[in-house]
């Protein structure tokens, strides 16, 4: 409704500045010419009274002057009158023309390129759409029966067939067989069976237990990932963040989260996922290439104005300790200007960037130190969002938010 009342009162101005010039113009009538005749005389009159006041003209020859004058006034002014007609139906028809013209015209170019229907959404409006799509969003099962029934991606053998079939006879007579159950995944990813490819490696995970890797949990991910069509499932989510538990720095569990955020409506979160990898780096990681040919749109739709980096380039870390410990011979003034000044830097680099939870937790403490408890706050509850799910780095949060007193 903000949307259709600005642009309404826009509309009206514009239209009454039109209005306005029109109607000046219209206003600004042509005398008839008696009306112009009679101007003519009064100037000359006058011009009369001028003359004899400079002793130009003398008295009798002013005389005859102004009875001449005055008989022209007196036979002009009985004359009869036309007025020149105002052009009114022009100025209005042109009028009713440009509002016309311009409502019209702007409500078709919105019909075109915008969202008729759609109404306004705050950031913290949109924020919980985003959280509401991602909590409802199809589950791995549904999002697989929707694709088309699975073709071999490759040519095979006959050979190779017959492996196959051996392979699964095996493993179905064998499940807790962890090598048959590896190699099965393996062979049915390689031919682009994700689906049994994903049940294998599950059955992996669960014969591993506690023993299982980060890379065994991506890996399961990753497969419920390729089965469902590149479609992040609330099943393949809970995998890449069982990984990140595990080991906090899993590139590919990182890439496809942020995949997940771009889906459900957070390309904000997506964006400092994976503007982070291309500065981690290596070049030769499989998820640079996907990133590098999606991040420049994803930036956009988080309003970012974005320069894909060098890959590996790293970032420079916020204010440690001893920094702010080295300012302690400075004037407080001169300590103040120059932590702020760090903490400017770390707060843009996590925004665009990301970070470890122990930059967001510096971030948090400092800001609270420097008497900006509201933008502590806000920084603490962005941070719970982009470490949900690992609980080693929500608690190194939500220590950072007691002792800066924002916590909850």
């Amino acid at each position: 409704m903000i949307f259709w009342m600005i642009c309404g009162t826009m509309s009206v101005l514009v239209v009454a500045l039109l209005a306005r010039a029109l109607l000046r113009q219209q206003d600004a009538e042509e005398p008839d010419a008696v009306e112009y005749d009679l101007r003519v005389y009064r100037d000359q009159l006058a011009g009369v009274e001028r003359d004899v006041a400079r002793g130009v003209l003398g008295a009798e020859d002013a005389q005859r002057a102004r009875t001449e004058i005055s008989r022209r006034i007196l036979a002009a002014d009985a004359g009869p009158r036309a007025a020149t007609p105002k052009a009114a139906a022009p100025a209005r028809m042109i009028l009713v023309l440009v509002a016309l013209g311009m409502v019209g015209g702007s409500l078709a170019l919105y019909a075109w390129l915008g969202q008729p229907g759609y109404g306004d959404l705050a950031l913290a409006d949109r924020i919980a759409f985003a959280e509401r799509m991602r909590e409802n969003r199809p589950d791995q099962k549904t999002a697989v029966d929707s694709l088309p029934p699975f073709t071999p991606l490759q040519e095979v053998t006959e050979e190779f067939r017959n492996l196959m079939a051996q392979l699964r006879s095996t493993v179905a007579d064998r499940p807790n067989d962890i090598q048959g159950n590896t190699l099965l995944a393996e062979n049915e990813a390689r031919i682009g069976n994700f689906t049994a490819a994903a049940a294998a490696q599950e059955r992996v995970l669960r014969i591993k237990g506690e023993a299982a890797t980060a890379q065994d949990v991506s890996d399961y991910g990753e497969l419920l990932v390729l089965a469902a069509g590149g479609y992040v499932s609330p099943e393949a989510e809970v995998a890449f963040r069982a990984a990140l538990a595990r080991e906090e720095t899993e590139e590919r569990a990182r890439y496809y989260l942020g995949l997940m955020m771009v889906q459900t409506g957070r390309p904000d979160i997506g964006f400092r996922l994976w503007d982070a990898l291309l500065r981690r780096g290596p070049e030769d990681a499989a998820w640079i290439a996907p990133i590098l040919s999606q991040i420049e749109d994803v930036a956009y739709l988080a309003g970012v104005n974005y320069t894909v980096p060098a890959i590996g380039a790293g970032a420079a870390r916020g204010p440690s300790v001893d920094d702010i410990e080295a300012a302690s011979e400075m004037s407080a003034q001169e300590r103040m200007e120059m932590i702020g000044g760090m903490v400017d830097g770390l707060s843009n680099r996590l925004a665009t960037e990301g970070g470890p939870p122990q930059d967001w937790a510096r971030l948090i403490t400092s800001l609270a130190v420097m008497g900006n408890p509201d933008q502590a706050l806000a920084i603490f509850n962005n941070a719970i969002e982009v470490f949900a799910g690992n609980p080693a780095a929500l608690d190194v949060i939500r220590a950072a938010g007691s002792q800066a007193g924002v916590a909850e």
